[in-house]
């Protein structure tokens, strides 16, 4: 079987946890689209004792964004932490540089600084999708 897609998450708040709970209910119709397993394997939020929908224990926890977006066990870092700079741009922008393809659902970011960090992408020669 083919090694599994390892995502990285920033910011398992609303939108975040609703993509926990799709991957743990729909991982094999997922997997059976994209040609391999999709596995997330680390989180980073700024609370880890905060109440939440969903259960972060069975993931490595990250406290700093930037940390995680370096982390050699993932292969894409999903940023759904929302604003236009701070630690969402810090975060994406230390991913590209690390090589990782990038996910974010972050308008703002991308409006203020969309060009420049697909700029950074092609150069890394990674995706930046959103």
């Amino acid at each position: 079987m083919t090694e599994p897609l390892k995502l990285g998450l920033a910011g398992p708040g609303t939108v975040g946890g609703g993509l926990l709970k799709l991957i743990a209910t729909r991982g094999r119709e997922l997997a059976a689209r994209s040609g391999r397993p999709i596995e997330i394997v680390a989180v980073s939020a700024r609370d880890r004792r905060k109440a939440r929908d969903i259960d972060l224990s069975p993931y490595k926890f990250f406290d700093d964004p930037v940390a995680l977006a370096r982390d050699p066990s993932i292969d894409v870092f999903v940023e759904l932490i929302g604003g236009e700079g701070g630690a969402a741009k810090e975060s994406v922008e230390a991913a590209l540089r690390a090589g990782k393809h990038v996910v974010t659902a972050n308008k703002a970011l991308l409006a203020h600084h969309g060009a420049e960090l697909a700029a950074l992408a092609e150069q890394q020669g990674v995706a930046l999708n959103f």
